[in-house]
């Protein structure tokens, strides 16, 4: 039997989605399970693209251009200038999620044995896109203790070197929920500006931004425009995960006409998909505003539940809609699998993400967890109440 490639064998599993078989079994056995370990929101996706999808009427569902549809990119123009981010339709391009936005990106800016550095934990997929690229990830750490603050300047200082060619920030953060202050974009636009490097900016959380500072995008940054290469997708402000559209932006011509060209060799992105968001841009501030207030709530909600379960630790997220949470165990991995395969209280049991799986440091995060806040309140409420009790029975039996 042939053997398959190694950079195939070298690809992460999804810390997010590697326990799905556990919780597909307990679901069989009649477990109700609480997923708190993926980023797929509950709530509905804006009327209007709802009803953009039930009433398309092309009689050929066609290609569309490489690059997507200019109508929906001069749309998107009005989008960001709402938060200053000043665009014409052609610093975009439309893409199938964020993933195919970095990822392409990545092939473009990058050569194979280049470093990239990304602060840690980090979304876990960045390894595997890294990993497609030929790249090597110089992790810097950020810590718990402090609620993951971007590290000192200082500390990336120590890890540049004549490989070094980009860094890339999630924010507000996946996984953390991290919101990078102003004074924090404005030292990485100064240490990108220094040794002239790529900054790469994953800013699909945006609109999940809870303090009064306004948001601070890496496009917002001046002196290096030519540097910036924003990532961006409609998968969560939307409650649209599954249309798959993205994009990646940049005022930088060269960057743009080497993406196009990877865009070409997969034709276009999704038709159906970008006839939904374009319209998404009409649902409003009333459907954002609802959808921002409602993640207040559960966010409040699960953080203040989990600071109440002895022995564990949560810092309070500033963005997004994850934590991530320090367990009173030795392996949170071993524990979240567990809560699947061995344990239920009252018929129902807890899915979340171990953590380590979002660093690239061995042994780092091994007894912390991601916790989306995706569900109701009520199900974060019982979630909390069904994971104090499993801790209480693993620690016993472990």
């Amino acid at each position: 039997m042939p053997q398959i490639s190694q950079r195939a064998e070298g690809m992460p599993s999804s810390p997010i989605r590697k326990l799905a078989p556990l919780a597909d079994a307990a679901k069989k056995r009649g477990t109700k399970v609480y997923h708190l370990n993926i980023g797929q929101p509950d709530l509905p996706s804006p009327q209007v693209a709802l009803d953009a999808l039930k009433h398309i009427d092309r009689k050929v569902l066609e290609y569309s251009p490489s690059q997507g549809f200019q109508s929906y990119r001069e749309a998107l123009v009005g989008y960001y200038a709402k938060y200053n981010i000043n665009l014409s339709p052609d610093d975009m391009i439309i893409t199938t999620g964020g993933s195919e936005a970095l990822l392409f990106g990545f092939l473009t800016c990058l050569n194979p044995g280049d470093e990239i550095i990304i602060p840690e934990p980090s979304y876990a997929n960045y390894k595997a896109f890294a990993l497609t690229a030929g790249l090597t990830i110089r992790p810097i750490a950020t810590t718990i203790d402090n609620g993951f603050a971007l590290p000192p300047i200082e500390k990336f200082e120590e890890i540049i070197n004549e490989r070094t060619r980009a860094i890339l920030v999630c924010n507000p953060n996946n996984p953390t929920g991290y919101l990078y202050t102003r004074e924090e974009m404005y030292k990485l636009r100064d240490i990108v500006k220094k040794h002239n490097l790529f900054l790469f900016a994953d800013e699909v959380y945006r609109e999940f931004a809870y303090t009064d500072e306004p948001y601070t995008s890496a496009m917002h940054l001046e002196g290096i425009e030519d540097n910036v290469i924003l990532v961006d997708s409609v998968s969560k402000r939307y409650s649209e995960c599954g249309i798959r559209i993205g994009a990646l932006i940049t005022k930088n011509a060269e960057i743009r006409k080497g993406v196009m060209k990877y865009c070409q060799a997969r034709l276009s992105p999704p038709l159906i998909g970008q006839l939904i968001a374009e319209e998404s841009l009409r649902a409003g501030e009333e459907y954002q505003q609802a959808v921002y207030d409602e993640y207040i709530e559960r966010r409040n909600c699960l953080i203040e539940g989990l600071n109440r379960i002895p022995g564990v630790f949560s810092p309070m997220p500033n963005g997004a809609f994850y934590t991530i949470a320090k367990l009173p165990v030795k392996n949170a991995e071993d524990f979240c699998a567990w809560c699947l395969s061995d344990f239920e209280y009252q018929g129902e049991t807890v899915m979340m993400a171990p953590a380590a799986g979002f660093y690239t440091t061995p042994g780092a995060g091994v007894d912390e967890v991601r916790i989306a806040y995706v569900l109701k309140k009520a199900d974060l409420e019982r979630a909390l109440v069904v994971l104090e009790k499993a801790i209480e029975a693993y620690n016993k039996t472990h």
